[in-house]
């Protein structure tokens, strides 16, 4: 009984004689199993192993008042110095003993439990690695202080050593290990190339003074992932956590939310199911535009298998510039153990350059995955390395008319709302949008604010809906092109009757498109030209840029105004990388383009002289290509107005004249130009100054403003002198000058 107060007081770190009076538990409350706060089923199975290693402690600490000698148990800084005793009794020690020999055994009964519990996580992991059961024996020594700190007391006092609280490959040996031929034997566990090491379940670690310890100095630490596997811990581990995260398996859906059509979701949902039932892995690589319901459908399919999603945002893990290699084993093991689906988001972003090591090894740890895997990117699946993988290929496309018109109306019902069935064929006519737009549109025109700060009540207006969709729409296009918010109606217009007539067919065209393309069926029959576009040629200030506003308001869609003299560049290729980066920002945009300054790259094609000419042809094939590809509204704006290549206006929609004005048209254009609040004096002669004067309709805009603000400045109404003041003004930027019989021939008021 002396003996096992002595030995609580060292283990408990007491020394004071009257401890065994004061202390609540002895040595064998010390000893005995309790039960850490974990998952109850999951400590049940480890419970008996736990057991027995604590009556193998009990023993080793038994053993080792005659290894150590007895006085050092009341020696409370045993290990941090050696006096002469110690070495003369280390140096009468057998060279490679096993200090402990308890029973003279090996580690053959210290799990046996384990081995019939054939349920148990143990025995999972034996399974899953091939481990032997002198591995889990090592498993058990190294989790046992994750549960309760009282084996890292008792690890210190067999190690000799109150610093050395985790045991270390000579503890697991000693305890372990009956002579010394089985020590040596045993050695080969903590190999580079043994399971526990290889598969990184467990890790040596060497004291930070001492970074070269030898093999048996060094101690063991297991993994993170291991230990929640054990307990039956559900929670990500920390080192994924900044990248990946779980996402909660959505078995319901309505048919009008479902990203795919029923026959192939079905499909899908199928092979998912018969993959995870009989345990053969599945790659399945899901392409196409950005929020089409890729992710989605792959938390559908976690929900048909019954299984947790875990998301893995790439482009985080490549901006962290993380070690891949140990990251990417770390993530498919984290899968392994939690039996989940791994969905890997934006793979374009492996193509990078520079990334294709990176690529290669995600490749490589998808080959030896045996679970199901999703990726998802924009692109077809084209991987630059040359990995088998048998990939199951599944593309998502931008939800067709009916289905998007089904999805307004789904979302409107479920908030309670309803419109006109012609309402629903514009909404869905108009927008591209995916299916989380649509109810991301529907919500926010509900909830109360359509995008400028009004405040809605009740139903929804069509206009706030379609204000509600353009907040959906293109963010990527606004950061490089210029939005202009469409004024002008057709009232504003002062075009000849047939170029009107040319731009209500226009916005007809763009009305009509899914009845024609889609109800019609001649969208089987086009690869290219299913948008339209047009070609707006005139003198400057004909009203080009006015016409596109105009048919902007018509339709209700976004008009973003780029500057094709910008985009022109004199490095060979660069043209076209600029061109195809607009449109690819506006693909998804569902607004109308509008090209000005085209004459920077559009006019009459020129014969290939030399190689400038050749690759101007091609910088202009190429538009035309992205243009015939573009899905929306597309308008070029040229200044000239005859000697048109007729190879390119015939892969236009429509080539609209914006002739300079006669006289009547500029009448009229005087006349529609002032806002209803402006006060005209009685001498203004509008027909006169439109006969005299031969001015386009921007330069008739511009006088009027100019003139307002000469009558303002003497708070007067616009009299015909501040007209003619104006206009002398405007012919001097035009590099004219007017002389004072121009002007008097019409100055019948003026002073």
């Amino acid at each position: 009984m002396e003996k096992v107060e002595l030995r609580k007081r060292v283990l408990l770190g007491n020394s004071d004689e009257r401890a065994g009076e004061e202390m609540k538990k002895t040595l064998e409350v010390l000893l005995e199993k309790a039960e850490p706060k974990t998952d109850k089923s999951y400590w049940l199975t480890l419970l008996p192993a736990l057991q027995r290693l604590d009556s193998l402690l009990e023993e080793a600490v038994t053993v080792a008042e005659t290894v150590y000698g007895f006085e050092a148990a009341t020696d409370l800084y045993r290990g941090l110095y050696i006096n002469q005793d110690e070495v003369e009794s280390l140096l009468a020690r057998e060279p490679g003993m096993s200090l402990f020999q308890i029973n003279g055994k090996g580690s053959e009964e210290v799990l046996p439990e384990c081995e019939r519990e054939g349920h148990s996580s143990l025995a999972w992991l034996q399974k899953a690695y091939g481990l032997s059961d002198f591995d889990l024996d090592i498993i058990l020594i190294a989790l046992a202080p994750e549960l309760d700190r009282r084996y890292e007391r008792i690890y210190a006092y067999l190690q000799d050593n109150v610093s050395r609280r985790r045991p270390s490959v000579d503890l697991v040996l000693n305890l372990l290990c009956a002579n010394a031929a089985e020590r040596l034997e045993r050695r080969v566990h903590f190999g580079a190339d043994a399971p526990l090491i290889e598969q990184g379940l467990i890790c040596l670690v060497s004291e930070p003074n001492y970074p070269k310890a030898t093999l048996l100095a060094q101690t063991l630490k297991l993994d993170e992932q291991v230990v929640r596997l054990l307990l039956g811990q559900q929670n990500l581990d920390s080192r994924l956590i900044s990248f990946c995260q779980w996402s909660e398996p959505k078995p319901t859906m309505a048919a009008a939310e479902l990203p795919l059509n029923p026959e192939r979701w079905e499909k899908l949902s199928a092979l998912a199911v018969k993959a995870w039932s009989t345990r053969q892995p599945l790659r399945l690589y899901f392409h196409g535009p950005r929020g089409v319901g890729k992710r989605r459908v792959a938390e559908l399919l976690a929900a048909e298998v019954g299984a947790p999603l875990l998301v893995v945002a790439l482009s985080h893990v490549m901006e962290a510039k993380i070690d891949f290699e140990p990251w990417v084993r770390l993530l498919f093991r984290e899968a392994f153990f939690q039996r989940a689906i791994v969905y890997l988001d934006r793979l374009e972003v492996m193509q990078d350059e520079g990334r294709t090591i990176s690529e290669q090894i995600l490749l490589d740890a998808l080959a030896q995955d045996s679970g199901i895997a999703i990726l998802s990117g924009t692109q077809p699946w084209q991987p630059e390395v040359d990995t088998p993988l048998g990939v199951v290929q599944v593309p998502f496309t931008m939800p067709e008319f009916a289905q998007r018109r089904n999805c307004w109306s789904h979302q409107l019902a479920i908030a309670g709302m309803t419109l006109p069935g012609t309402d629903f064929d514009a909404l869905a006519s108009r927008f591209r949008l995916t299916l989380a737009q649509i109810a991301e549109a529907v919500a926010t025109a509900c909830n109360g604010s359509d995008g400028h700060g009004s405040s809605l009540a009740g139903q929804p207006s069509l206009e706030t809906l379609f204000a509600a969709a353009r907040q959906q729409s293109g963010q990527d296009l606004a950061a490089l092109a210029r939005q202009i918010e469409p004024v002008y109606t057709w009232e504003d217009l002062i075009l000849p009757e047939d170029a009107l007539a040319q731009l209500r067919e226009l916005c007809r065209r763009v009305t009509h498109r899914h009845q024609v393309l889609e109800g019609w069926g001649f969208n089987r029959k086009l690869s290219l030209g299913k948008g339209v576009n047009a070609l707006f040629s005139g003198p400057s200030g004909t009203g080009k840029t006015m016409a596109a506003e105009v048919v902007a308001n018509e339709l209700g869609l976004d008009l973003y105004k780029l500057d094709l003299s910008g985009v022109v560049s004199k490095y060979i290729g660069e043209t076209e990388k600029n061109l195809n980066r607009i449109f690819q920002a506006a693909e998804n945009a569902n607004a109308i383009l509008f090209f000005d300054e085209a004459d920077a790259l559009f006019g009459k094609r020129s014969e290939v002289r030399d190689s400038h000419d050749r690759y101007a042809n091609i910088e202009i094939s190429y538009l035309l290509q992205k243009m015939e590809e573009y899905e929306g509204l597309s308008i070029l704006a040229t200044n000239l107005n005859r000697n048109m290549d007729e190879a390119f206006v015939r892969r236009l929609t429509f080539t609209i004249p914006f002739p300079f004005p006669d006289e009547a048209h500029r009448y009229r254009i005087w006349q529609t130009v002032w806002p209803q609040e402006v006060p005209l004096a009685d001498d203004v002669d509008l027909e006169g100054i439109a006969r005299q004067f031969k001015l386009a309709g921007g330069n008739i805009k511009n006088i009027a403003l100019a003139a307002a603000f000469l009558a303002v400045e003497e708070e007067s109404a616009i009299a015909m002198y501040h007209l003619l003041q104006a206009t002398r003004r405007e012919y001097q930027k035009m590099g004219k000058n007017l002389s004072e019989v121009e002007l008097k021939g019409i100055a019948k008021g003026s002073s």
